[in-house]
């Protein structure tokens, strides 16, 4: 059995042993400095006006008329060091707003529908009908999750023009939805990303948008394909990338997953697995780095973070084992897909932890750097305490598991994971937009204050580890006048139990 992520235990006087660490690290500056600070001072009050005086007379000079080209030429110098080093300057990108799209009621596909189509559409594969209504037992989705239409006809239709029914629903909803929020115009839209990972049409998903909503002709527009449900902190990425080189524009994002096409029928327990987990889902989002859009933006994009482990066959592969000779499934989500997810997060964090960390935290997972890799110490590697550097966390709702072993490892409160079991239980898995409506979660719940800081942690085929990192940059006001929650927020969080017997 693969190696799980490393788990820590902490005692009540370790934990004040910590705390003390972390604030004496915090405040080092200010208990070396400000003592010297203060003799410094006490030394200058104590000379008198006159020698003052006397130090200003001495350091007074003038220039000769032979110096002056001379010093013109630096003052250029000076001048053009200035201005490189003002354009050298990272500007900053935000995020204006973002839309959830929010699928009819009449797309809901409680558990009595989904348990009656497996039956009716597998008759001769009883053990494949089992498998799938134990998983929907043990996933955390709800009654309210939905599903295409299609897809939830008997047999399922798929055909071109009804895969674009779905495709168009969703992606042109989220566009309204984001045009209505931000009041911006499609004539203004600079740069287009649109991220689907399992359809990929001609024309594209892109020029589909482009052609609906009358783009302008010279946008410069991306569509990413295959890419897993990590794909949307990548769209992001490529956004952020042009916007730091082409100044003045806007950006609109667009990430989603087409189910309509991937319906599967067959054995292959490993590829009945999104029949399970799967729902409808998408979201646009408007990114800037316009000074004017500072005030009314709500986060400000200060990072991407990628990493790439494992195989995504592997991955999925792995995660299912015959525990009976009658056929009844165990189901264990914990063994390699779990440590390959680990692994994935390790390096993310590796690479994010100096970026975002306290100095406190530095200190200590640079020591178990050394440990382990200079000095050679058999030993865990350090996770860091990421609740000191991040308010709120958006762990992919891919399914139970992988929020449990990310709680787990990351040490984080029921709190800080709830976010996304509500968005796994309401929504289920989206696929890549599935971040943005747990961010919608924090926001309709009032927790989004000024200045806190968000870690969106995205996992993907790959298996794929993408995360991102913002800044709020104003309170958001809850209830919110819109988004997906404005229906239901009010009876969040509920309880969601272990196993629903069906």
């Amino acid at each position: 059995m693969a190696s799980r992520m490393p788990e820590f235990s902490e005692s009540g006087k370790l934990k004040y042993v910590i705390l003390a660490y972390q604030y004496i690290v915090k405040h080092m500056l200010t208990f070396f400095f400000v003592p010297i600070t203060s003799a410094i001072i006490i030394k200058l009050v104590s000379r008198i006006p006159e020698e003052f005086q006397t130090f200003w007379n001495t350091i007074q000079f003038t220039l000769p008329q032979s110096t002056l080209p001379h010093s013109i030429c630096i003052l250029i110098l000076i001048i053009m060091i200035a201005i490189y080093f003002s354009m050298s300057r990272r500007k900053p990108i935000y995020l204006v707003d973002y839309a959830c799209f929010k699928p009819p009621s009449s797309y809901r596909v409680p558990f009595s529908r989904f348990t009656e189509h497996a039956h009716l559409l597998l008759p001769s594969h009883p053990k494949s009908v089992h498998f799938q209504v134990k998983m929907l037992e043990r996933s955390g989705l709800g009654e309210e999750t939905c599903m295409p239409a299609v897809a939830q006809y008997v047999p399922p239709v798929i055909t071109y023009s009804l895969v674009m029914e779905e495709t168009e629903l969703v992606l042109f909803s989220a566009m309204d939805s984001l045009l209505k929020k931000t009041g911006l115009k499609p004539k203004d839209i600079d740069i287009l990303v649109v991220n689907c990972s399992l359809f990929s049409p001609t024309p594209s998903l892109a020029d589909i948008m482009i052609n609906k909503f009358k783009l302008r002709s010279n946008i410069k527009s991306f569509n990413l394909s295959g890419m897993g449900c990590s794909a949307g902190m990548i769209s992001v990425n490529l956004a952020s990338d042009l916007l730091k080189v082409h100044p003045n524009l806007n950006a609109v994002v667009i990430s989603t997953e087409i189910l309509t096409p991937n319906s599967y029928l067959g054995k292959e327990r490993s590829m009945l697995l999104p029949n399970c987990l799967f729902r409808m889902g998408g979201a646009a989002l408007l990114l800037s780095n316009k000074k004017s859009d500072k005030r009314r933006a709500k986060y400000q994009f200060l990072r991407v973070v990628r990493t790439h482990k494992g195989a995504v066959e592997k991955a999925y592969k792995c995660v299912f084992e015959e525990e009976d000779p009658e056929g009844i499934v165990g189901i264990n989500l914990n063994i390699d897909l779990m440590a390959i997810a680990g692994e994935a997060l390790k390096s993310n964090i590796t690479t994010l932890g100096p970026l975002v960390l306290p100095i406190s935290e530095k200190l200590l997972f640079l020591v178990s750097i050394i440990k382990r890799k200079v000095l050679r110490f058999d030993m865990k590697p350090y996770i860091p305490d990421f609740k000191q550097a991040f308010e709120h966390f958006c762990i992919h709702a891919g399914g139970r598991a992988v929020i449990d072993e990310l709680q787990k490892s990351l040490r984080l409160s029921a709190e800080h994971v709830e976010a996304s079991r509500m968005t796994l239980h309401r929504f289920g898995n989206t696929s890549s937009s599935s971040l943005w409506y747990e961010l919608s979660y924090i926001e309709a719940k009032g927790r989004m204050k000024k200045g806190d800081r968000i870690w969106q942690i995205g996992f993907g085929s790959g298996f794929k580890c993408n995360s991102a990192v913002w800044k709020c940059n104003n309170t958001v006001n809850a209830p919110p006048d819109d988004g997906p929650w404005i229906e239901c927020i009010d009876k969040y969080p509920v309880h969601i139990p272990e196993v629903v017997k069906l």
